[in-house]
């Protein structure tokens, strides 16, 4: 059973931090509560190293702010230049996810957050894979983060990526095909290496039993630098231990897209997952793309922007959710000139939602804009365990 539970919006400013957050919180009666936070620095005159600094205080705050129970278990930074900047992030916590990645915010800040929180969890990292886990009721959500393997050579360095990454998940008694819900790949120079990684990750998904017949992973696949600038390929990732198949969903809405695997790529265009108590949806990097897998408005950043949000809104109904229900939101802009007017459509129609805008190319250059996010409801159903 669906409700209409609406998601809590908050805005919050630090005038002596130059820093704000946009925050969204779901928080059902005696269930965990679930926070994300966008934050973002609103000076950019300030050194680097006081950037990253007042970003940290702003954590700190929101953690505080939201009480003792409550974990933070996954930040992703959004950084300038990595290979450079490194040095301003804090060392390596045992207890959080940490994910760096050269996507320099668009409003001229050398750095940006996405923080996800939640109540209630125990939260470890497992040292023999290098899982992040968060513990909860039947099930433990395992976060892998800054997979790489400098190579120099896209397919090899994508192979070793998934085959490491699968190894750890069997440390865990799960696999790619049954327990990774969503990942993130950020690919050195898009335009020329994308096409090798999914050349390999269509080649190494099929010894996973990943197929069209079966089913693959909601995913982003787009520009993005680490702190290691021989990597071409970077990869974080989420699966749950202990999920059952019945809880999980693919999301197509054909009506508005293709099949992915059309042309030969093999992601999910959105995956949902079912608890006792809610019901998440992942909706994988999208762009403005008909049911013929052709781009719809080229050359018009504004047209392209609606589109891909007319094809979200589409795959979030088929979930029995809607754009009010999402808690947070990345969009990748490929021509930093875009910035003003695609910031103007946002404030406009997302007025609450937590976002960041961020500079990225997307895998076709045509492309100009590219949207994923993550929308919560409440769901019920006895036959699953509560999140």
């Amino acid at each position: 059973m669906i409700n209409n539970r609406q998601i809590d919006f908050k805005t919050v400013e630090w005038e002596d931090i130059y820093a704000s957050a946009r925050l969204s919180g779901f928080c059902p009666e005696k269930a965990a509560a679930e926070y994300h936070a966008m934050i973002q620095l609103n000076s950019t005159h300030l050194k680097a190293e006081q950037q990253f600094r007042n970003i940290e205080t702003a954590i700190d705050r929101i953690k505080n702010s939201l009480g003792g129970n409550v974990h933070c278990i996954f930040k992703r930074y959004f950084v300038s230049d990595a290979a450079n900047q490194g040095c301003f992030l804090p060392g390596t916590d045992g207890n959080i996810a940490v994910s760096i990645v050269e996507q320099p915010p668009l409003n001229g800040s050398k750095v940006a957050v996405w923080a996800y929180f939640v109540s209630d969890c125990k939260v470890c990292k497992d040292e023999n894979s290098g899982t992040y886990i968060a513990a909860r009721s039947a099930y433990r959500h395992l976060y892998s983060v800054q997979l790489h393997t400098p190579l120099t050579d896209g397919k090899a360095e994508t192979h070793a990526v998934f085959r490491n990454y699968a190894d750890s998940l069997a440390m865990h008694n799960c696999t790619l095909k049954d327990n990774c819900i969503r990942t993130w790949i950020y690919v050195q120079g898009v335009d020329i290496h994308y096409a090798d990684m999914a050349a390999e990750r269509r080649r190494f998904f099929g010894n996973e039993g990943l197929t069209p017949a079966t089913h693959f992973i909601a995913s982003t696949g787009i520009e993005g630098r680490y702190i290691n600038p021989k990597s071409l390929i970077l990869m974080d990732a989420y699966a749950i231990e202990g999920i059952k198949p019945a809880q999980v969903k693919y999301l197509q809405a054909t009506a508005h897209l293709n099949p992915t695997s059309e042309y030969g790529v093999t992601f999910e265009r959105a995956t949902s997952v079912d608890y006792g108590d809610r019901r998440h949806v992942f909706v994988s990097g999208t762009a403005s793309i008909n049911s013929k897998g052709e781009i719809v408005h080229p050359s018009d950043v504004i047209k392209q922007t609606a589109r891909t949000f007319e094809n979200i809104s589409a795959l979030l109904q088929q979930a029995e959710t809607q754009t009010g229900d999402v808690m947070q939101m990345t969009v990748y802009l490929r021509d930093i000139a875009d910035y003003a007017v695609v910031s103007e459509y946002l404030s406009t129609h997302y007025t609450s939602t937590p976002y960041v805008l961020v500079l990225a190319s997307v895998c076709r250059p045509g492309w100009l804009v590219e949207v994923e996010c993550m929308a919560v409801k409440t769901a019920e159903n006895s036959e699953f365990d509560k999140f």
